[in-house]
């Protein structure tokens, strides 16, 4: 099974689940359809060994904690506008070394250089023109080298799209499970076109078979390195 179509819990997916074991059970069940709805292991896969990695719009942090967990040569950052969000993750990861989760109330990039920033299902929850400019600070405060990775949903397969969408008024709009108001779907090959002309080599992959929701990965490396 490869990384894009895995769902069990490898190891390090295991470890970081176990963390959440004496959360609410909210937290808990939360962290649990996460885990099984997006493909962990095929984002992490995108990400460099060791150094600094920022994870943007992190929520209860177990994104943050399983790329942690998976490196421990790695020094990782989850930031959230969620407070709520971050101080169940911060309880729940107190134990893992070299792993930060902290509030970001106004939604900034935290000074870098990072190795990476990442982005997993968060983008969409502002608007286009917002999308662009946090990936154009997150390009910013890269490292010579250093790489934007982002999982969001494409906008295709239609069918894929609309139970996506539906889930998502459920999430945001009506059990507001998630901070915002309303989502902004951009295209993959578009959002790859703005990071293009920020002057990252950017590689798109469909991350959505055999899974119901239209998973996309956007790798976009810095080309210069003396950037």
């Amino acid at each position: 099974m490869t990384t894009t179509t895995r769902r069990r819990p490898d190891a390090a997916g295991r470890a970081a689940l176990d963390l959440y074991r004496s959360a609410p059970w909210g937290v808990r069940a939360h962290v649990a359809v996460r885990w099984f709805s997006a493909p962990f292991p095929a984002i992490a896969a995108a990400l460099p060994a060791g150094g600094r990695v920022l994870e943007i719009g992190c929520g209860h942090g177990l994104f943050s904690a399983y790329a942690a967990l998976l490196d421990p040569t790695r020094q990782v950052l989850g930031v959230d506008i969620d407070a709520d969000k971050i101080a169940a993750a911060q309880v729940a990861a107190r134990a893992v070394e070299h792993l930060e989760l902290r509030e970001a109330p106004d939604g900034a990039v935290p000074d870098g250089p990072w190795d990476v920033v990442v982005f997993v299902d968060i983008l969409y929850l502002l608007p286009a023109d917002e999308q662009r400019r946090l990936l154009t600070e997150a390009v910013r405060a890269l490292a010579p080298g250093g790489r934007v990775v982002v999982k969001e949903m494409g906008t295709r397969p239609r069918w894929k799209v609309r139970w996506n969408t539906l889930q998502e008024t459920l999430s945001v709009k009506i059990l507001r499970i998630t901070e915002g108001s309303s989502f902004d779907f951009v295209d993959p090959g578009t959002m790859g076109g703005w990071l293009t002309e920020l002057g990252l080599e950017v590689e798109l992959r469909r991350l959505d078979a055999r899974r119901v929701h239209p998973h996309h990965l956007l790798v976009a490396r810095r080309a210069d390195a003396t950037a």
